[in-house]
Parts: C-alpha cells; sequence; structure tokens
C-alpha cells in the first residue's frame, strides 16, 4: 500500500463513510495520517479512490501502528460497543507510554468513563470524542467535544481546531474529564430529538389542519429559516418537503412509511435524566413519538377501532395560523434547549466535570445536527452567568419566551381540538407552567404517600419530616 515520506503520528481506524470522511478531512488539513480497517479489501479500496496523497495504508493492526510516530493519536470510528474493547484490547499492547486512543464513535459515557481507567492503568490516555455533523460534517468540519485528561486533549487540540467546522472560532473545546465529551453529544442527539419532532409537529399542524401542500410547507420553513428560527434542520426541513418523488408521483415525503428509526441516544438522555433526577419531558415525549410511531401495523389497527375524530374547519386566515405555528415552535425550541442544559448541568455537578455550558453552546453553532441561530442567546446567557440554574431564568430568555408562550398555548388548543397529536408541544407548555408554578399539587401527593407507605411529609410552617395518622380508630 501507499506510503507517504512522512511518517504520521495521527492515524485512524474504521473506514466506512464517517471514517473515510474524517480521514480526507485530516489529510486536507496537511497532517500525514495512517489508515486502516480490519477488513484489508476495505482499506485497498480507499488507497485507490483517495491515494497517493498524505495516507499510510495497513494490512495488519501492528503494521499500522508501526508505521506511526509516537506519541500516537489513533481515532477510532468504528462501531460502539464491544467492538470498541475489542480493539482497544489489541491496540494497548501494540503502543507506547503516553499515547492517546480517541473513540469517535456514539459510545454510552459510562463505557468511556471504563475506557479512560484501562488507559490510564497502561501508561496511555484515552479520549471520548463526541463527533457531530454526519457524512458531510465529518468531511468539511464537525462540531467536536472531547472528554479526557486535559494533557491529551492539549495534544490533540491542534488538529481537532483545524478539522472541526469554524463559527467565530473552531467548533471544538475542551468540555471535561473521563466520559464527558460523550455525555455532551448524547446530551445534543437528545436536544436533536426534540427539535426533530417539534418540527415535525409543526409540519403535521400545517398539513392536517391548514391541508397544505409540500410545496407550500416548503415555502413557510424557508421562510422561518430567515428569521429566529434559522437552523440546520429548518433549512433541511423546507429542502425535504420540495423534493420530488422520482419513483412514483407527488412529493417524496407523502411516500415515506410514516415510522422514525432511533439509534438509542435519545433514550440514553432519557435515562440519565431520570437517574439524575432532572425533567426533561419534551425530550422524552420526542423518544416516545418515535417508538410509538413504529408501532405502524397497531396504529393502522386503532384507526379502524376508533376511526377518524370528527374535525372542526378552522375559522382563523392561514397567515394567522402560519404565525401562531411558528411562535410554537420557536417557545418549545427553547423548552426543550432549556431541558438539556439544565441535564447537562446537574451532570457537570454529580461527575464533577465542571462543563461550561456556554461554550458548549459556542461549539454547537456549526458542523453539529443542531446548529442555530438560537444557540447565540444560550452561549450569552451563561457567558452573562454560569451559575444560571435554568435557562428560561435569563432576562434575554425570558423576554423570547413570554413572547412566544400565547401561540404555543393556542395552538395545542387547536390541535386538541382536531384530535392532531402534539406530544412534544404539549410537553413544553406543562413542563414551562410547572417550572414557573410556586404551588403545585404534589402536596397532595405526598399525603398520600405517608398515608400508605408512611413515607413522611415536609411542612410549610416548620422546618423536619412529620407522619400523621391518617385514620382514627
Amino acid at each position: 500500500m501507499s506510503h507517504t515520506s512522512t511518517k504520521p503520528s495521527i492515524g485512524l481506524i474504521g473506514l466506512a463513510v464517517m471514517g473515510s470522511n474524517l480521514a480526507r478531512n485530516i489529510e486536507s488539513r496537511g497532517y500525514p495520517i495512517a489508515v486502516f480497517n480490519r477488513k484489508t479489501e476495505v482499506t485497498e479500496k480507499f488507497m485507490k479512490d483517495f491515494g497517493p496523497g498524505k495516507f499510510v495504508g495497513s494490512k495488519t493492526l501492528p503494521e499500522f501502528v508501526q508505521s506511526m510516530a509516537a506519541p500516537r493519536q489513533i481515532i477510532l470510528l468504528i462501531q460502539a460497543g464491544p467492538a470498541v474493547d475489542e480493539v482497544m484490547n489489541q491496540l494497548i499492547p501494540l503502543l507506547t507510554k503516553g499515547d492517546v486512543i480517541i473513540d469517535g464513535g456514539n459510545s454510552y459515557f459510562k463505557d468511556s468513563q471504563r475506557r479512560d481507567v484501562r488507559a490510564r492503568e497502561a501508561g496511555m490516555h484515552f479520549l471520548g470524542l463526541g463527533v457531530s455533523g454526519g457524512e458531510e460534517g465529518a468531511l468539511k468540519g464537525p462540531s467536536l467535544m472531547p472528554g479526557g485528561p486535559r494533557d491529551a486533549w492539549k495534544l490533540v487540540a491542534p488538529m481537532l481546531e483545524k478539522i472541526a467546522a469554524n463559527v467565530d472560532g473552531p467548533c471544538t473545546t475542551y468540555i471535561g474529564p473521563d466520559g464527558s465529551g460523550h455525555f455532551v453529544k448524547t446530551v445534543h442527539n437528545g436536544i436533536e430529538y426534540g427539535d426533530m419532532q417539534l418540527i415535525a409537529e409543526a409540519y403535521h399542524l400545517l398539513r392536517d389542519v391548514l391541508k397544505l401542500q409540500p410545496e407550500d410547507m416548503a415555502g413557510i420553513f424557508e421562510e422561518w429559516n430567515r428569521g429566529v428560527l434559522s437552523s440546520f434542520l429548518i433549512e433541511i426541513t423546507g429542502k425535504v418537503l420540495r423534493r420530488r418523488d422520482d419513483q412514483g408521483s407527488g412529493y417524496l415525503v407523502d411516500a415515506i412509511l410514516d415510522k422514525a428509526g432511533q439509534k438509542g441516544t435519545g433514550k440514553w438522555t432519557a435515562m440519565e435524566a431520570l437517574d439524575l433526577g432532572v425533567s426533561i419531558p419534551t425530550l422524552t415525549a420526542a423518544v416516545d413519538a418515535r417508538v410509538l410511531s413504529s408501532m405502524k401495523n397497531e396504529r393502522v389497527g386503532a384507526s379502524k377501532v376508533y376511526g377518524a375524530p370528527t374535525l372542526p374547519s378552522y375559522q382563523g386566515t392561514k397567515e394567522e395560523f402560519i404565525k401562531l405555528a411558528h411562535g410554537a415552535l420557536y417557545a418549545s425550541k427553547i423548552i426543550a434547549y432549556a431541558q438539556g442544559m439544565a441535564l447537562l448541568g446537574r451532570a457537570s455537578h454529580h461527575y464533577k466535570w465542571d462543563l461550561q455550558l456556554g461554550d458548549i453552546a459556542a461549539i454547537w453553532k456549526g458542523g453539529c445536527i443542531i446548529r442555530a441561530r438560537f444557540l447565540d442567546e444560550i452561549r450569552k446567557a451563561y457567558k452573562t452567568n454560569s451559575e444560571l440554574p435554568n435557562l428560561l431564568l435569563d432576562p434575554g430568555i425570558k423576554k423570547e419566551v413570554e413572547g412566544s408562550i400565547p401561540a404555543l398555548r393556542r395552538v395545542i388548543q387547536i390541535a386538541a381540538e382536531r384530535g392532531v397529536p402534539v406530544p412534544a408541544f404539549s410537553a413544553s407548555l406543562s413542563y414551562f407552567d410547572s417550572y414557573r408554578s410556586a404551588e403545585l399539587p404534589q402536596n397532595l401527593t405526598q399525603g398520600q404517600r405517608d398515608f400508605f407507605g408512611a413515607h413522611t411529609f415536609e411542612r410549610k410552617d416548620k422546618p423536619g419530616s412529620f407522619h400523621a395518622q391518617w385514620e382514627t380508630k
């Protein structure tokens, strides 16, 4: 296989599309790079397609390691799970002290914590690197979230800063110790789930309440992308809606089966929120919505049992409803981000990571899937007050929420009257109304718990824990 005159210190294992594109990105920034895939034919094809250049291809793992100069920086872009441990077990005996193993897959953060310990015991470093941006981002500039030893980050930072997207600076920064990088990527994906579900609900309302065609809706999303909702996901929504069906008539979106897949990061976000005692109902509703969507046959059967509700026609103007949908989407989006940032804040405290939420918002401004204009407002909020307990308490954010919450209330009412499910919109409003309420009904819940289980309760008028004799004999 082809070799370069300069011995690389950077290597990449796993030459599927993401790995291949990231390797090409690294090489294009002036770094020679060693590449390896467990299937030799994949490496050979990569070298044939993209060499000669600054790539060094190897047929075996020992040859791959020997082709590199120490301290080695080896990126793994392989399937998350046992495969990462398997490759690490094969790599560690071949490496020297001070080498860095970088896991760029969507790994569970507790696996990264464990691998961090394993590498340190062997005298090496481990970085859990969250990578967002998909195939195009990997090639042209992703958002990168590295977690692990600061010394290891300092070694790889120059390369990461060159290959990352750049919006007012590189879209990467040191996240924190051990599994923090992969945790931040997990929460990024949880927010992504929420954002996508909110957009889907806005589309559902425009389609079923206003009876708009995809091309009409595409124009609406394109208009929204020029304002406060400007984001990658809003941008591609317009493009998805405009696409004609080249295998049939009409628009492709109408031919796509309404079953959404998921790879686990949304579920992990919900699990960690439950473990840490953080409420993220909008993000959880998005996971639930995908699960319900996958029950296609059961839903079709239920639709025959219950039939369609009798839907009253919408009495307002089309322009009025589009404005309401915009406001509802904006309010819910802010609330979804507030939930995600609250989860990051709690995890930072619990795991002693010292996450800088303003910096995280800044590196999400480019390259990643949730990149959006609104992230600049989040960055400003945490730069003003790094101890902000919830994004909704920032004065600037408060103004935006107060301006858009009435639209969210009205849209949920319209949807409920017409039987259009809006689980993420509804969860967002319930979260907001619960968070802003000085009094909630859980005093009754505590009374019930004490009644049947003697769980005790606190009183408003005096400190301590109390138990009542609820039934007199």
